[in-house]
């Protein structure tokens, strides 16, 4: 047999953590990493955080699956606290972002069939964006290199250019349910909308009766510095996928929704077996105990513009490896003159730093929410010595 025991869908480094220590994860030989980038956005308090472990383990002991065919005291309480902070009136608990788009997406269809309106199925999506990797998800990107070996792609999305209002608006059509957007395109490169095309994005929902959608998969959950990154735009969606630091590194993902907006999900019409599990609900709630109040967040707009600024201070020794820094709060992204993937590698392999490489030649830098001045210090030391040893590619 020549297939390996894991599917042969990822090719995996030669990093084979098995503990983690705040900021750091410790590889089976013991070699010590500073881990920047989070499982992807996804250890926002690190990996050794007393509350979320805790949260888990006195869980564990109680109680982790009944299924939804029961009342559910643990998913209306952090369903109530997502509430509580942000727009949405009604939640529904996913096991993953890709999930929660899925959810979502089904949500701004309904939301029109239901009033008898069949023809309004379509979204808006737009370029370079990244949803998942379900059927759903990957038609509703643009990105060849995902639709490959999966012929047909479902209907009922059309591709519009990021960042481009009227790009947007002439998708309008007869079929237009809603858009679909990334407030901040996290596999595109750490790429932020605009705040006039979120807004305009607002306003002609406002005006064609259509959903405005966020995906947050990436970019919610206090990452930018806000609970939801939509705050710093002035509106207000009418329905927000969310999942990955939703958990702190436990799956678990959510849709969170308006009163108006869901008025089509109603009995029979969605569901999920492991959904809203009183597991992971028990650490959804640590997580919004320890990020949703203004101290933690407004600590990780501090550190956030204290990482930009001197990673901005820091390209300008190495004009021929770096271009520009971009993003917000604690998810940045440093725009390369060369390919980001090879120089993530190498600081991986070479330096024991762990950032994420992404489209437009883009190395992502997402730490620990809870990252302190010495691991801040100990990142541009290596980051620095990275730059310093790296020798461009000349292919």
């Amino acid at each position: 047999m020549s297939i390996t025991p894991l599917m042969p869908v990822y090719p995996r480094c030669g990093v084979r953590p098995v503990e983690g220590d705040n900021c750091h994860l410790i590889d089976e030989d013991g070699t010590r990493y500073l881990d920047f980038a989070s499982g992807i956005a996804v250890n926002l308090l690190g990996h050794s955080h007393e509350g979320l472990i805790g949260a888990i383990q006195r869980q564990a002991a109680k109680l982790m699956h009944v299924s939804n065919l029961y009342g559910s005291p643990q998913g209306e309480a952090l369903a109530q606290e997502l509430i509580d902070h942000t727009f949405a009136d009604t939640v529904f608990f996913t096991n993953s972002g890709a999930e929660a788009v899925e959810t979502a997406i089904k949500t701004a269809r309904a939301y029109h069939q239901h009033a008898g309106n069949e023809e309004r199925y379509e979204l808006i999506t737009f370029k370079n964006a990244f949803h998942g990797r379900t059927m759903a998800t990957i038609s509703a990107s643009n990105q060849e290199k995902m639709h490959k070996g999966f012929m047909p792609l479902l209907g009922g999305f059309k591709y519009a250019e990021f960042d481009d209002l009227e790009s947007a608006k002439a998708q309008i059509g007869p079929h237009t349910a809603g858009f679909l957007v990334e407030p901040i395109q996290g596999e595109g490169g750490i790429r932020p909308a605009s705040d006039e095309f979120l807004q305009g994005l607002r306003a002609l929902c406002d005006e064609h009766d259509l959903m405005l959608v966020l995906d947050e998969v990436q970019c919610g959950v206090a990452r930018t510095g806000t609970l939801y990154a939509y705050e710093q735009y002035g509106i207000e969606p009418d329905v927000l996928a969310t999942a990955k630091g939703i958990g702190g590194g436990f799956p678990l993902g959510a849709c969170l929704a308006t009163e108006k907006a869901a008025r089509g999900m109603t009995f029979g019409t969605h569901g999920s077996t492991y959904g809203g599990n009183p597991l992971a609900m028990a650490a959804g709630m640590a997580v919004m105990e320890a990020v949703a109040n203004d101290e933690f967040l407004a600590s990780v707009r501090e550190k956030g513009e204290r990482i930009r600024s001197r990673l901005e201070q820091f390209i300008g020794n190495y004009p021929e490896l770096f271009d520009f820094v971009r993003g917000r709060g604690l998810m940045l992204g440093v725009r390369m003159k060369v390919e980001s993937r090879p120089f993530f590698q190498h600081l991986r392999d070479n330096h024991q730093l762990l950032t994420v490489a992404a489209g437009d030649q883009t190395l992502r830098v997402l730490p620990p929410l809870v990252v302190g001045d010495t691991e801040i210090d100990e990142f541009f030391d290596k980051l620095s010595a990275g730059a310093a040893s790296y020798e461009i590619p000349t292919d």
